[in-house]
């Protein structure tokens, strides 16, 4: 029996999509397999995918119980070693298109990110923010919080944060941080 509180995922974004692809997670499953990553809590996916579909880098596709049109099955989770390097390669501008289409929730993190130690701040995590930055961002949300991608560009002066926030979860996926902002593990 599954536990109530288990939480899955209900879209995901291509990655990369084999039409005569060979399961990772499942030994000698064969058929068409998308590798995607999941909206809400960032998992890197493996799918089987319905007979003679197509499927288009960045696609969102429904996986959850209810309502999937193209997706039979999630098979199960993949490690970022696993992903072909075609998903690699699509990887951050996937994330990136994530992130943008999610932006109130990553615009958050802006808003709420607190010092994890007496000298590292989780604003400090994100590529591109130092000290200044982060100062600045923090002065700024106490005068008055983000609203949007647009407002901290125009506040502090940051340049693309959707993009840099899309930098860290990479990171995080791909093992290249002992701490995690955005993906959960």
């Amino acid at each position: 029996m599954l536990s109530a509180d288990k939480k899955y995922e209900e879209f995901a974004y291509v990655l990369d999509f084999l039409p005569r692809g060979k399961s990772v997670v499942i030994k000698g499953r064969e058929g068409p397999v998308v590798q995607a990553i999941g909206e809400e809590r960032l998992t890197l996916l493996e799918l089987l995918a319905m007979e003679n579909q197509n499927f288009d880098v960045g696609e969102k596709v429904k996986i959850g119980k209810e309502g999937r049109e193209k997706i039979i099955s999630v098979l199960g989770k993949l490690t970022f070693e696993e992903l072909t390097s075609e998903s690699k390669g699509t990887l951050p501008a996937v994330v990136e298109n994530l992130v943008k289409a999610n932006e109130a929730r990553y615009v958050a993190y802006f808003n709420e990110l607190q010092p994890l130690t007496p000298r590292l701040h989780g604003l400090e995590l994100i590529p591109g923010i130092g000290k200044t930055f982060m100062k600045e961002i923090i002065a700024m949300r106490e005068k008055q919080l983000f609203s949007s991608f647009e407002d901290i560009q125009n506040r502090v002066g940051l340049r693309e944060p959707s993009k840099m926030i899309a930098k860290r979860i990479v990171e995080e996926l791909s093992g290249g941080s002992r701490i995690s902002l955005f993906v959960k593990r």
